[in-house]
């Protein structure tokens, strides 16, 4: 039985892979910022905060007492903000890479002592198509998701000598709550109003009528069981397209997001 843990496990797509995997037979020690108001829930968790380090030691200290061995670490937990790059403070987009990308660097750190140790293991990240292709209104979201894609592409080959495979998961739209979820940068410019409502409009409503995101839980149980698992993983049609659009033909991309965002 493989033991995974999985940041962020208590809610949207952090709670779909860790229920697939928890009846597909793995032991799933999943994390929470607060534990106690998921009694319910049939894993596993841990207390963990990724943004504090004191908390990132005490988990990694909790999670030894419970296991002498970790064949994955799956980084899911982040969080996201919406508003124009000039609308943003730098406070709230300090806050933005704190979660996505230190909080996801640190925990991987964390975890790496002991995948040395054993000579073995999986870090899988969940990265997104915002980290693949720019997205109005989401610039430091992209941003530390693109960060994330260069820092785990020049990990992998690091790890690589002591056994340990690094992956991450690029999925596209899913039915979650994360619309719901993202912080807006306050306060606004009204010059920016008609593009940024279509195109948060747009953002809303394609989460929305999206599928449900069990297809990324597959691809995570893919990779788990892979020998070798390659780095890249794309889920969702639009995740194999529009980086493809976007990247080769450009003009094209251009032309239908202007029509899409600027009327």
């Amino acid at each position: 039985m493989q033991t995974v843990l999985i940041t962020g496990a208590t809610s949207g797509i952090g709670l779909t892979i860790a229920n697939q995997l928890h009846k597909s037979g793995f032991r799933v020690i999943g994390t929470s910022r607060f534990p106690d108001q998921h009694q319910a829930i049939p894993f596993e968790l841990l207390a963990l905060d990724v943004t504090s380090e004191a908390s990132i030691r005490d988990c990694i200290a909790a999670l030894s007492a419970k296991t002498t061995v970790v064949d994955a670490l799956i980084n899911n937990a982040g969080n996201g903000i919406n508003g124009s790059a000039e609308e943003t403070s730098p406070a709230l987009a300090r806050k933005q890479f704190e979660t996505n990308f230190w909080g996801t660097v640190n925990m991987t750190k964390a975890v790496l002592p002991l995948m040395r140790q054993q000579r073995s293991g999986k870090i899988i990240t969940i990265g997104s198509l915002a980290g693949l292709i720019g997205v109005p209104f989401q610039s430091y979201y992209a941003a530390s998701k693109h960060a994330l894609e260069g820092f785990f592409k020049s990990l992998r080959f690091e790890v690589k000598p002591f056994g340990i495979n690094v992956s991450v998961v690029e999925p596209g739209f899913f039915k979650t709550n994360l619309a719901h979820a993202f912080e807006y940068a306050e306060p606004s410019i009204a010059d920016y109003d008609p593009a940024r409502n279509k195109a948060l409009s747009f953002f809303s409503s394609s989460i929305d009528t999206a599928p449900t995101p069990e297809p990324v839980g597959e691809v995570v149980q893919k990779i788990l069981r892979a020998k070798n698992p390659r780095f890249s993983y794309r889920v969702g049609t639009d995740a194999r397209t529009l980086p493809i659009l976007q990247f080769v033909f450009y003009r094209l991309f251009e032309w239908g997001a202007a029509r899409k965002f600027n009327g």
